[in-house]
Formats: C-alpha cells, sequence, structure tokens
C-alpha cells in the first residue's frame, strides 16, 4: 500500500522534535550535528531568539490578507532588499522553485514586450538544480529529474559547464537569456570562476541576452557576501533567492532591473501566500542579520578555519577523500569512496552531512556555527572516514 505521505523522497530514518541552533534533537533525546541546515536554509541556526521573536510578534498581529492589498512587512522587505543589491524591484514566492517559474517568464515577458518575441530560448548548463516545476526540469535535462514528464516545456538549451566555445556558439537572435548557478549546489559545489562570471555579464551585454542569476542556495551571506556574484564585481538582470532569506520559514523572491522587469505589469504573475506577513516579518530580520559586514566578516574567518581543518582531514584519509571545493560555508568533499557511504557514517557519528552530484559531500552549516562545533564536525568526520576506511576492499 502506498503511504499517507507520497513516498517520492528516500528519507533518512531520523525525526527531529527540536532543533536548538547548529543541533537538531530527536524524541529520544539524541543530538545531532546538523550540516545540512535544511539545505542551506537554516541560515541562523535552529530557533534563533531574533527569529522566534519576529515570527511571535507578527503572528499576535497578522497572518494572512493576499496581494489584493498593501503589505507593510513585504514592502520593508522589497525596500531593504532594493536598497542593499542591484535590484529595483522584487517579487516574494514561497520557493525557489516559483521564483524559477517567474524568472523565466519575465525574461521572456522582457523581450516580448520590446519588440522581440522571437527570443525565448533560456541558455543554462549542465549539473543546474533550478527546481522540479515544469519549466525547471526542462532547464535542467537530466534524466532523472525529466523521465517520465515528457512532453517538457520548450525553450531551453543545455550546455556543457565550463565550455566557453559551446556557449558563444550558442547565443543567437532567439535567445533571451543566461541562467546559471554562480556555484552548483545540487550539482557538487561546483563554483563559477569570477573570471567565467565577469565573461557571462560581457557577453550578455554584447548580444542583448538577459543575466539570470539561481542564488537559491548560494546566497544570503552563505559564500560570505550577501550574494555570490558580488565576489566577482558584477550584476544580474535577475536573480532568484530562497532557502536562508527565510531563515527555515518558507520564502522566496525575484529581484530584477527595472528593465528585466519592465514586462511584468498587473495581471501577468501573482502568488496567493507569496510576499505574506509572517515570512516577510522573518525575511527582513534575517537580512538585518545577515547583511551586517561584521556578520559577514565572522562567516568568512570561520569558512576559512573550516576549510583549512577539512583540508587537513583529506590529508589524513586521501583513500575516503580526493579534496574540498565551494566557497564560504558551502563546502563540498569531493570523495574518493562513495559519498552516500560517508553519509551513512555521519549519521552513526550523530552527524547530519548531504550528498550532491560528482560523488560530493556537502557541508552547508548554520552562518552561526561556532569555533568549537567547527572542531567537532571534523572530530566527527574523522571517525566517519575511519569507519569508511575500515569498510573499504582491500
Amino acid at each position: 500500500m502506498i503511504p499517507s505521505v507520497l513516498p517520492t523522497y528516500n528519507r533518512a530514518p531520523l525525526s527531529f522534535v527540536k532543533g536548538e541552533g547548529s543541533w537538531l534533537i530527536e524524541e529520544n533525546g539524541r543530538r545531532y550535528l546538523d550540516l545540512c541546515a535544511g539545505i542551506a536554509t537554516t541560515a541562523l541556526g535552529h530557533a534563533h531568539p531574533a527569529l522566534v521573536a519576529a515570527l511571535t510578534e507578527q503572528a499576535n498581529r497578522l497572518w494572512h490578507v493576499s496581494n489584493l492589498y498593501r503589505i507593510p512587512e513585504q514592502q520593508a522587505l522589497a525596500d531593504a532588499l532594493t536598497d542593499k543589491t542591484f535590484a529595483d524591484t522584487v517579487f516574494f514566492t514561497n520557493s525557489g522553485t516559483e521564483a524559477c517559474e517567474l524568472a523565466v517568464k519575465m525574461a521572456r515577458k522582457h523581450h516580448h514586450d520590446a519588440g522581440r518575441p522571437e527570443r525565448t530560448e533560456i541558455l543554462t548548463f549542465e549539473g543546474n538544480f533550478h527546481g522540479r516545476s515544469g519549466a525547471a526540469i526542462a532547464a535542467s535535462g537530466a534524466e532523472k529529474m525529466v523521465k517520465g514528464f515528457a512532453p517538457l516545456m520548450p525553450g531551453f538549451t543545455i550546455l556543457p559547464f565550463g565550455d566557453h566555445d559551446a556557449l558563444r556558439a550558442a547565443v543567437s537572435e532567439k535567445t533571451a537569456a543566461i541562467l546559471v548557478e554562480p556555484i552548483l549546489g545540487e550539482g557538487g559545489i561546483k563554483p563559477l570562476p569570477d573570471q567565467c562570471l565577469k565573461g557571462l555579464r560581457d557577453l550578455c551585454d554584447e548580444h542583448g541576452v538577459l543575466l539570470i542569476l539561481d542564488e537559491v542556495q548560494c546566497g544570503m551571506g552563505r559564500t560570505g557576501r550577501l550574494f555570490a556574484h558580488e565576489w566577482a564585481g558584477i550584476e544580474p538582470d535577475i536573480m532568484m533567492v530562497a532557502k536562508g532569506i527565510g531563515g527555515g520559514f518558507p520564502l522566496g523572491a525575484v529581484l530584477a532591473t527595472e528593465d528585466a522587469a519592465s514586462g511584468m505589469v498587473a495581471g501577468t504573475h501573482g502568488s496567493t501566500y507569496g510576499g505574506n506577513p509572517l515570512g516577510c516579518a522573518v525575511g527582513a530580520k534575517v537580512l538585518e542579520i545577515v547583511s551586517d559586514p561584521d556578520f559577514l566578516a565572522e562567516v568568512n574567518r570561520k569558512a576559512g578555519l573550516l576549510r583549512q581543518k577539512l583540508e587537513g582531514l583529506v590529508a589524513a584519509h586521501p583513500d575516503v577523500f580526493d579534496h574540498v571545493r565551494g566557497e564560504g560555508l558551502m563546502l563540498g568533499l569531493v570523495c574518493k569512496a562513495t559519498n552516500t557511504d560517508v553519509v551513512q557514517a555521519g549519521y552513526d557519528q550523530e552527524m547530519l552531512l548531504v550528498p550532491a552530484a560528482e560523488n560530493v559531500v556537502r557541508l552547508l552549516p548554520a552562518l552561526t556555527i561556532a569555533d568549537e562545533e567547527i572542531a567537532e564536525t571534523v572530530a566527527r568526520l574523522d571517525r566517519a572516514a575511519q569507519a569508511v576506511s575500515a569498510k573499504q576492499p582491500a
């Protein structure tokens, strides 16, 4: 019989009832060091007192009114985001997947209203993950994403990651936008080099193409800047945001320049829950904390400490790990052993890790992780690696 919860996940046999900072606690009291953070979502850890207070205060006032009316909390968060980023305007969603849908619509509508209706094609890259909606899986093209879901939405061309010649050859008079993650998340923690992001920006400018950045996983302070593209000194036309922006509360957004968003007039898009008072109240507090320069400086310091310790771990276990890659507190251990074996060994050490493509184990801790918790992370990883190594064939 099919279970009452649709079985679309291979869930670990763990069930948590409480969270405290970088720790998750089962009903039996067993505590797990959380290096998953809800897949880079609980950016400030579990039950952060400032977020609890913001949510509770708003919950006692007003939960939902719909976008038929002005929402002061939504306006405040939009103002803060446009003040701190390249964007002129923001549309709020509930998730990254919804942000992807709007980003694609916005790019195509921009060109349509500018008298270029033939510009509908979106260029993407192998290894991407932009969600699981119709547009997002078409943007991926990966067999595990699209098998059984034909016909796929047309208008996406998937290019080899890092193939500059293929990219230049693919840009045409039909190209509306290039869509890319500055750091591939599900694709294996693969950063796009700064010079490549700069090259993408130049290519888009040269051909009148919009640049869409997916910062759903790598944004909101995870790399030590508010958004990852800031390291390259470039600005997108459209940006997808979610996960960390809500600190664990469902919230997403599409940020855009006035020009890129020019086609999105009244009636072209909507959301019942997007930008609700609860989500925006929490999001405003997250943004206030994460955008503080001192907070970001601490993220960079902790990232350097964690990476240094991980490099030592790799050197100590060359049969289990190959190398470390990533930026900030979005790091990947490229494994020689099977990555899911490492994740399982982590469970045995009461530690939560995340697998990714290319045999990678992701470390996505709360940005508030303490130095002693970083030390504990590496100690538990060391014990997990020893266990994996002991099971390796001679």
